[in-house]
């Protein structure tokens, strides 16, 4: 879990991109040859900060929305990942205020087109 948060937000090999109200940040790695079973060729994770929501509910409910969306548009990114690669993205928040599912979910299909013609 950490190394992987660390690899993905710090190293020099990640890259991002932002569709307010989200960034993503990535890593695109080969997978070494003990891994191929045990991981999924996909990680994410979702990152809602404190000081953009205070309340833990709302928190939630924006990971819910960014993981829902992520969920119905993963396989923009599957179909583009190639073969023996693996891919660990990091979701963040980037407003103090919700937006709607649709919203979240278009900028969500945004981030994962753009990732996937960039891999």
């Amino acid at each position: 879990g950490r190394k992987i948060i660390v690899d993905t937000y710090g190293g020099a090999a990640s890259r991002s991109l932002a569709a307010f109200p989200l960034r993503v940040v990535y890593l695109v790695q080969p997978f070494l040859a003990e891994e191929q079973q045990a991981l999924a060729s996909v990680q994410m994770m979702i990152s809602v900060p404190k000081r953009r929501f205070k309340h833990a509910v709302d928190r939630n409910r924006v990971k819910r929305q960014v993981r829902e969306a992520y969920r119905k548009n993963k396989h923009l990114l599957y179909d583009k990942l190639p073969t023996g690669r693996r891919i660990t993205l990091g979701f963040l928040w980037l407003d103090a205020k919700h937006h709607t599912s649709a919203v979240v979910e278009d900028k969500v299909q945004n981030l994962l087109r753009r990732i996937g013609e960039s891999i």
